[in-house]
């Protein structure tokens, strides 16, 4: 076994001393994430819109503007909050690959459902059920193998995962304004009946999920030793000769099958996921439930992660303290920042008109979608070269002063969504031009790439390698708590102006996200004043 760990090692270090600012590997798992990510980001924007018009409750009737607010952000805060458990797993039992390849076929069945009938409540929540516990298999682990294609302190990194973000803004582009638009009616009507466009647009994203997988499977070539197994069988090459103790120094070498772990394990927990469907479906659909399981699953990470600190040194341990810190502020971050799939998918359905420049009809539902997946595609490489360029200048802003910019972005960004109040298209009407709510996108996305591709490659800076799936995990259940306050602040939004006349809808609207601008202006001037502090817990990592 030890030739056999040499040789991966040896590919390991190949993989890592590539040529040019990014490993080919990168590529690939580009590719495998974008197509996730339309599967993930159909679904996404698709939650709230359908919610509200198309889901058949139990009493025949749809669901409320509030009660929508609080199921997107129960059933996004499942999503996230499940990363860390397919994190942790990954870590101890699967590997990266496995779990990565079990949640896609999980998503793919879920898609699969929501495309066979979506509309009564049963289905619907059966089939977010799989999707939930897919997406935490196969989100944190695909992150994970980017940072292995990285040695540690390589300045290519944060670019690295710029170009990555990159991809899952080109799947959340088409994904969301596809599956939106198809079952809204206004994409590809000549070809798809009108009762079935829901049906249409749920089964494209499991379509595209298939494609995710195919892809990862000739990926998996390049990977080397990444996201193999922790216990895995393998094979040990031991002197063998024939005869009855006639072992010799020149004997022949024989390959043998040998038990580096133990394969049931990784059976339980195919069948633990599937005993837990049922119980995600329950408290996916009633989201008092989600309440109880958010005040569980924070503190019980806190605890088991400091269980796991006190196996590392005090020079980890600060590390790991620096990396709590990001998660925290990333938490108020996504809080505002998720607005897009509730409150502002609300918005959009009910304040916006659908000309763009005066050049274009878009569907509004689809814009919102889309638009931060537009500019992240644009940007986020531009911006990770940039940061490559000032590192090589050594004027490059360190990690928590880019997380504090991206709040001041934010703020701006919300101010600028208050602003679309002026810029009625008839005085008096509540319609609002796109013009003014796409740009105050442009603004919020600056924010979000100064903020989420760093911190996914801050995580895997920060994490001892043996607490790398965790520490993605962690920082995805991050978002799920960023998901579950948007939820339900939206709702606060939306509480008591639902049946509003729209010049009251998009006041009501407005001021909130003014509100909003306020509290992520004092945020981002907070990060920026505690920099230093951060920085040395932080110690050699920039």
């Amino acid at each position: 076994m030890a030739l056999n760990n040499t040789a991966a090692q040896l590919e390991l270090e190949q993989i890592q001393n590539f040529k040019g600012k990014y490993p080919k590997q990168l590529w690939y798992l580009f590719f495998s994430e974008m197509w996730e990510r339309f599967c993930f980001y159909g679904m996404r924007g698709v939650l709230t819109y359908f919610m509200i018009t198309h889901l058949i409750l139990k009493d025949g009737s749809h669901m409320g503007e509030v009660q929508a607010n609080l199921q997107y952000g129960a059933t996004q805060a499942f999503v996230y909050a499940f990363t860390f458990i397919g994190g942790l797993f990954a870590d101890k039992i699967l590997g990266f690959r496995k779990s990565l390849f079990w949640g896609g076929m999980l998503m793919i069945v879920g898609s699969a459902i929501l495309a066979f009938d979506p509309f009564p409540e049963s289905n619907f929540f059966l089939g977010i059920s799989f999707t939930v516990i897919g997406t935490g298999f196969f989100k944190p682990n695909i992150s994970t193998m980017v940072g292995s294609l990285y040695k540690n302190g390589d300045s290519r990194r944060d670019a690295g995962f710029s170009l990555f973000y990159s991809g899952i803004n080109i799947g959340a582009l088409l994904g969301g304004y596809a599956c939106i638009a198809i079952g809204k009616g206004q994409l590809f009507t000549s070809f798809i009946p009108a009762e079935y466009t829901w049906n249409v647009a749920f089964g494209l994203a499991g379509i595209v999920m298939a494609i995710s997988l195919v892809t990862f499977i000739f990926t998996q070539k390049t990977l080397g030793p990444i996201g193999l197994p922790p216990m895995r069988t393998g094979t040990a090459k031991i002197p063998h000769a024939e005869g009855f103790e006639t072992l010799t120094p020149d004997a022949a070498h024989v390959a043998v099958e040998v038990k580096t772990g133990k394969s049931r394990y990784e059976y339980a927990v195919y069948a633990l996921t599937l005993l837990l469907i049922p119980v995600i479906m329950t408290m996916v659909a009633k989201t008092e439930y989600t309440d109880y399981f958010m005040y569980i699953i924070g503190p019980a990470t806190l605890v088991y992660l400091g269980y796991e600190m006190t196996k590392h040194t005090w020079a980890e341990s600060k590390k790991l303290i620096a990396a709590l810190v990001f998660i925290l502020f990333s938490i108020i971050f996504w809080a505002f920042f998720e607005q897009s799939g509730g409150s502002l998918s609300i918005f959009a359905a009910k304040n916006l008109n659908s000309e763009f420049l005066g050049l274009w009809t878009l569907d509004p539902n689809g814009v919102n979608n889309a638009a931060n997946s537009v500019f992240v595609i644009i940007f986020a490489p531009i911006a990770g070269l940039i940061w490559v360029l000032m590192a090589a200048k050594k004027i490059e802003p360190n990690t928590v002063v880019k997380f504090g910019l991206g709040f001041l972005f934010l703020a701006a960004g919300f101010y600028g969504l208050y602003a679309t109040r002026f810029f009625e298209v008839v005085a008096g009407s509540g319609i609002v031009g796109l013009d003014v709510f796409v740009l105050a996108y442009f603004v919020i996305t600056l924010g979000e790439l100064c903020l989420s591709p760093i911190g996914l490659s801050i995580m895997t800076k920060l994490s001892p390698q043996k607490l790398q799936g965790v520490m993605m995990g962690m920082w995805f259940l991050a978002s799920a708590y960023g998901q579950y306050a948007a939820g339900i602040l939206g709702a606060g939004l939306s509480e008591g102006g639902e049946n509003d006349s729209l010049p009251q809808k998009l006041a009501t609207f407005t001021d909130g996200y003014y509100q909003l601008a306020i509290y992520a202006l004092i945020a981002g001037i907070v990060l920026i004043v505690i920099s230093p502090l951060v920085r040395k817990l932080m110690q050699e990592v920039k």
